[in-house]
């Protein structure tokens, strides 16, 4: 048997260079984290072993070893190159891969950690920590057996872990003559799955592990396929998208004081980029403050970026602990005491809605509950089932109820801030793994409050009538909604009535979105739902300032004509005026009397209405402002003016 190793690619040891040179040469290597997947004697191990063994990354004693342990009939190729992964006892007598093996190689382009996923069903577990942290996956499928269902649930899983590139490597081509036919019909029917799961780079490879066609070289015996090599694709694939260097997000780990008694925080960013200079907040205490200082490893460095661990110095003495984080000021994550999650169920023990289990998401921990279970997914059919409890190896969307606000964002934004473990009081043991869909939208969340507290609570009227508060006043009380783009003129339009009003003798209020925000809606971020609960909570404040008896004008984007129509409703059809501020985005981009337009431009600010978000125009409005033709002052009296023709007050009088 022919064990002479082939070299396809030039050999690169630190034996035949200096250390300094060959470290200088690993750094500027790019890291590819790629998970191997497939269902069981797909020939997963086979390939990486086959990988590991052609790009030269396997020592002589291991070699030798294999040498040794290779038993079975390979047909004339050296070894059995999963032996090379399988490490464990149990895998090697069953010839299966049971736990999750890492391997790590290299090439002259790039360097790789490599994860051998367990295919068995019963190890799904394995799977959603291994595969959690890849740029890519590999799933294999057996020519002669086709896409199965166990096929369909890898890729599902790897859909629902965030890997955003999947290769489809159709092995043991050399079992089925290396016809094209075979590979087609494959890729074909994947294909067609595949839509339904947004996988955003799809590839598929004709290949056999075990002959090594297509792997490291491409193959003689497959002159029909063109394409890449698995390595190529490997060395090739760009993933410097995969890390999200927008949202600024620190875990704070523990605080460090320096020999001269100087304070600076210590953790690993976990997405984005900082300088020294910038300005930064504390949550979930909101304080702000700028960066002084960012060290490395013992030394001072201009940029700090995702992955990196680093300890900041900040300008001011701000209180700040373990679990906090910092962020940028205008990028703010959700803060908030629920969340809703994919949770992969890693315990024999079934889950329970009513036990308190410890949530760790980042460097945060609090106790929470799974208030809800929305549905367990049947991950091979990938239909949704009801269940009252998840038990080992189950995938079921659930709500969780913590019992302080944690820090976080979607798990499809943020892997580092987007998932989190659960945790057992009394064991210790990690019992389920979560990915963060998004915050729980209102109206459910709202629903299972009423269910959960509704019974129990009970509208009190008051003494005095909200009629004989609007005599008193000597106006009707309503809210003038003030919609509009970021720069349209909204808040300048809304004091500036308020001070028509107020200097009338008219009880007046401005309720200004930023104000607000910065207040009772501080936990809430700009996403679609977090928008439509800030508008909630807008318009319930307007609707106790009407039935105190006053008028309450309301100045925020607004966007979305849905929350626009649920601030009717809430606040009541015969108190709501919509005044809708429109300018054109040129006129508004170029006064950006805060700078906002520039930063969404830049990509500092994700979601921006305008820009990045889109504004739904009003088709209901009351009154429309153009305020690229008509002054303030002009606006002012045209908002007077209607609301005399309506009734609901006279200044003239």
């Amino acid at each position: 048997m022919d064990r002479r190793r082939p070299s396809p690619i030039p050999e690169s040891s630190p034996r035949e260079s200096t250390a300094q040179e060959f470290l200088q040469q690993y750094r500027s290597r790019s890291l590819l984290r790629f998970a191997a997947i497939g269902s069981v004697d797909d020939g997963k191990s086979t390939l990486i072993g086959r990988l590991l063994y052609d790009t030269n990354n396997i020592h002589t004693d291991q070699l030798e070893t294999l040498a040794k342990d290779t038993k079975i009939d390979t047909a004339g190729e050296p070894f059995d190159f999963s032996l090379l992964t399988d490490g464990l006892k149990a895998e090697r007598e069953q010839g299966i891969t049971i736990d999750v093996a890492y391997r790590y190689f290299s090439t002259e382009k790039r360097s790789f950690i490599i994860a051998d996923i367990p295919g068995h069903e019963q190890y799904t577990r394995n799977m959603a920590t291994g595969a959690s942290t890849a740029n890519l996956a590999i799933i294999l499928v057996d020519a002669r057996l086709g896409v199965l269902t166990q096929t369909k649930r890898h890729a599902f899983i790897a859909s629902l872990l965030g890997i955003p590139r999947l290769l489809l490597a159709v092995n043991k081509m050399d079992l089925v003559d290396y016809a094209e036919r075979p590979f087609e019909e494959i890729r074909e029917q994947f294909a067609d799955f595949a839509t339904r799961l947004g996988i955003s780079d799809l590839r598929f490879i004709p290949i056999s592990a075990m002959r090594g066609d297509n792997v490291v070289a491409p193959s003689a015996r497959m002159p029909w396929f063109r394409g890449e090599t698995v390595l190529e694709y490997l060395e090739n694939a760009y993933i410097g998208s995969d890390r999200n260097l927008i949202d600024f997000r620190f875990p704070v780990q523990t605080i460090l004081r320096g020999p001269d008694g100087q304070r600076s925080i210590a953790g690993r960013v976990a997405s984005g980029r900082l300088r020294p200079g910038e300005e930064v907040m504390v949550l979930p205490s909101m304080r702000r403050t700028h960066v002084q200082s960012i060290r490395e490893g013992g030394k001072e460095c201009d940029v700090a970026f995702a992955s990196q661990s680093v300890a900041i110095s900040l300008e001011d003495h701000v209180d700040i602990a373990r679990g906090d984080m910092l962020v940028r000021p205008n990028n703010v994550p959700h803060i908030a005491d629920h969340l809703e999650a994919m949770l992969v169920w890693m315990t024999d023990a079934p889950s329970e809605t009513a036990k308190p289990y410890i949530l760790r998401i980042g460097t945060r921990e609090t106790r929470a509950r799974i208030q809800d279970l929305a549905y367990r997914v049947d991950v091979n059919t990938l239909s949704r089932e009801s269940a009252v409890s998840l038990g080992l190896n189950d995938i079921g969307r659930v709500t969780l109820r913590t019992s302080e606000p944690l820090i976080f964002d979607p798990y499809k934004s943020n892997r580092g801030t987007g998932s989190f473990i659960l945790i057992d009081e009394s064991t210790h043991d990690t019992v389920g793994a979560g990915m963060v869909i998004d915050r729980l939208p209102p109206h459910r969340l709202r629903e299972q409050d009423r269910g959960a507290s509704g019974a129990n609570l009970h509208p009190q009227d008051g003494s005095v009538t909200p009629g004989e508060k609007e005599a008193r006043a000597g106006h009707r009380a309503v809210t003038l909604w003030f919609t509009g783009l970021s720069g349209s003129g909204k808040s300048t339009i809304a004091r500036a009535v308020e001070r028509r009003l107020f200097d009338a003798g008219r009880t007046v209020t401005v309720l200004d979105g930023d104000n607000l925000r910065m207040g009772l809606s501080h936990d809430l971020g700009f996403s679609r739902y977090d928008r439509s609960e800030n508008i909630r909570r807008i318009a319930q404040v307007a609707r106790l300032f009407n039935e105190s008896g006053a008028l309450a004008l309301a100045a925020m984007i607004c966007p979305y004509e849905s929350d626009r129509a649920l601030a009717r409703t809430v606040i009541g059809e015969d108190r709501y005026i919509e005044v809708f501020v429109c300018a054109p985005i040129e006129v508004c981009e170029s006064r950006d009397p805060k700078g906002l337009y520039r930063k969404a431009r830049a990509g500092e600010i994700e979601n921006f209405t305008g820009v990045s978000d889109t504004y739904e125009t009003p088709r209901n409005a009351s009154l429309v402002l153009d305020t690229e033709k008509s002054s303030i002052e002009e606006c002012v009296a045209r908002v007077i003016l209607h609301l005399e023709e309506q009734g609901i007050l006279s200044l003239s009088g």
